[in-house]
């Protein structure tokens, strides 16, 4: 037992890499990428620790050639599913019993052996089964998922600090519990981060946890295990199952102790989830807590007073670093007729700039879509805009799948403010730009904060403060994460916890202490020193 007020370390943000040629860090990536496309795993199902193989077998292929295969993994089904329920169960009275600074070494380190031992085995992973370039793979795959690590801990602590006020003769106090049952993690593709993240803030309170992990990412998510394990994560609290959304998630879905949902991903499927919850309402053993990070439609409005090179360098950077599958991903622009007229040449020549190809050649700027179906979905909106009389493509347009899932990062202009690629959430490098007389800026605002069903993030480019204030208030209600004069991806957690809210989720701000709450139930404690032995009360004396 632990007698002593203990303090987890204070936190900082992991130092970014900067894999600079010659350098160190970009010899050992080289090498690692080179070690793990030389190997194929069998990726099993991981069961109260255990490795499950049931010979139902899926690929994990590299987006950017796509005939080379990095794995097969094991799809978890009904049985599979069940079998880790009474795995995360059976572990999870020791676990919630454990003292909390016990389960937040875990993590702890865990986020020492990814700064050190396994950040290059998790960043070449997430570069090959994601396409993400080494810059993309070392801001999610190590820094973010360190921080989630680091600075989680510290949150955890801040609520279990939090204690009711005691009059005299009795003592309050607060007691955070897990939750009664199990959380059901569900995490997407494009963040190996948040893939990590997901699944372990509900363990770090005491959870246990069933995670599906998108079966794209399954390359990632199976060395994030890897880490855990060796951190020392007990058998049983956190169990991966991949597999297809309905085999995995129909029995979780079902049953009676299901405590809680952590969700990232598209706004369709969260919605389901939440109307399975509420059919289901009477079944369970307690209210499930729901959390959901799922799409965005997510703009960059600029303002006559903007400086155009900034706006330029945000509107590459923001719609068109990982090829745009970033929930945050700018996909709209509202441009003045001021600065258009010399922006748009510009804007396309830096495009010409903009490298795509294999992520191991460090001079590309682009990767490819995750897959074909992702692909797919993207070339439509890029066929539909070429063939509208009211949008006219202006930079990219072109597409190939021959040997990876390639895009061309795409302009979009229209003369409609609500053209279908203005509302619609695309996921890929697709960014619509609408024109607005100067004068109409206020009413431009308007337009944009009522266009679009999803409010996750936004920015605002100007110099003139009136302008930046007339823009906070309207689009107030437009986004969790507003941008002043910056692209609208990159929060960093400690600095910008991250949520939006209407079609973009619950708001429950992963990287803050925000998010932990939801996942413990408070049961508050009194002690009384002296009680009463007497039932009446002084009122009630004749005189």
């Amino acid at each position: 037992m632990n007698n002593g007020m203990v303090n987890v370390p204070i936190p900082a943000n992991e130092p970014i890499l900067e894999y600079r040629p010659g350098s160190q860090e970009r010899k050992r990536i080289k090498s690692r990428l080179s070690e793990l496309k030389g190997q194929q795993l069998d990726i099993p199902i991981i069961i109260g620790g255990r490795e499950v193989r049931n010979g139902e077998l899926a690929e994990c292929c590299m987006p950017h050639n796509h005939k080379h295969v990095l794995a097969h993994y094991h799809k978890a089904g009904q049985k599979e599913v069940n079998m880790a329920i009474d795995a995360a169960l059976a572990a999870r009275p020791e676990w919630a019993a454990m003292s909390w600074d016990a389960r937040a070494a875990v993590f702890l380190k865990a986020a020492e052996l990814l700064s050190t031992t396994y950040r290059d085995t998790l960043n070449a992973a997430t570069m090959l089964g994601q396409s993400k370039t080494i810059h993309q793979a070392e801001i999610d795959s190590a820094c973010e998922l360190i921080d989630f690590w680091r600075f989680n801990p510290h949150y955890m602590q801040m609520i279990y600090h939090q204690q009711p006020q005691s009059s005299r003769g009795c003592w309050n106090m607060v007691e955070h519990r897990s939750l009664e049952g199990f959380v059901f993690a569900v995490t997407p593709f494009n963040f190996t981060s948040i893939a990590g993240n997901l699944p372990t803030s509900p363990a770090m309170m005491g959870n246990v946890v069933i995670w599906k992990p998108a079966s794209s990412a399954v390359y990632s998510a199976y060395h994030i295990m890897e880490v855990l394990k060796i951190a020392g994560l007990p058998d049983g609290v956190i169990n991966m199952v991949p597999g297809p959304g309905g085999a995995v998630g129909n029995p979780v879905m079902a049953s009676p102790h299901l405590a809680g949902i952590h969700f990232t991903g598209s706004t369709p499927v969260f919605q389901n989830m939440w109307r399975t919850v509420g059919n289901n309402i009477e079944k369970y053993k307690t209210y499930p807590r729901i959390v959901g990070e799922t799409g965005g439609k997510d703009f960059v409005f600029v303002h006559p007073s903007a400086n155009s090179e900034e706006v330029i360098t945000a509107l590459v950077r923001g719609a068109f670093e990982y090829q745009g599958q970033k929930c945050s991903a700018a996909s709209r622009g509202y441009i003045p007729e001021s600065l258009w007229s010399t922006m748009r040449e510009s804007l396309v020549e830096t495009l010409k700039r903009v490298k795509m190809g294999d992520p191991e050649d460090f001079t590309n700027f682009m990767g490819a879509i995750i897959d074909r179906s992702a692909y797919n979905t993207i070339t439509d909106y890029i066929k539909f805009a070429a063939d509208s009389p009211e949008a006219e493509i202006v930079a990219g347009g072109n597409y190939s799948d021959s040997k990876g899932f390639f895009i061309e990062p795409t302009i979009i202009l229209t003369n409609n403010p609500r053209f279908k690629t203005m509302k619609e959430e695309i996921f890929g490098p697709v960014l619509t730009i609408y024109i607005y007389a100067d004068k109409e800026y206020e009413q431009a605002l308007t337009l944009c904060d009522s266009t679009s069903p999803y409010a996750l993030t936004g920015s605002i480019f100007a110099q003139d403060r009136n302008a930046i204030n007339k823009a906070r208030q309207i689009l107030v209600n437009a986004a969790g994460n507003f941008y002043i004069n910056d692209k609208p991806t990159g929060a960093v957690v400690g600095q910008q916890p991250f949520g939006g809210s209407r079609a973009s989720g619950t708001n429950d701000k992963a990287g803050s202490m925000i998010n932990l709450q939801r996942w413990v139930s408070p049961r508050t404690i009194k002690e009384k020193f002296v009680p009463p032995t007497d039932f009446t009360y002084p009122f009630m004396s004749e005189k």
